[in-house]
């Protein structure tokens, strides 16, 4: 899975898609999230890095990051 090379990505979370010109806010969660998935780690890297810095359980973590990439999709922000 890899992010559209040409979205604008700011570290406060805030991305430019320039084919659509749509924009989205993202929340501290998702900038984690879409910064691991832009670095091209794998699920397994992201999900062990997410689990040791935030207070979740691994079934809700695979449910909303899998809802997380679904979104990405919708929006054509992948590849």
């Amino acid at each position: 899975m890899k992010i559209n090379e040409n979205l604008a990505i700011s570290d406060n979370g805030f991305v430019f898609n320039p084919s659509s010109g749509e924009s989205f806010s993202l929340n501290e969660s998702g900038r984690k999230l879409l910064k691991m998935i832009k670095e091209e780690k794998s699920d397994d890297e992201i999900q062990n890095l997410f689990l040791a810095d935030y207070d979740t359980d691994r079934n809700t973590f695979s449910k909303d990051f899998q809802d997380f990439k679904e979104m990405l999709q919708q929006y054509q922000l992948l590849k």
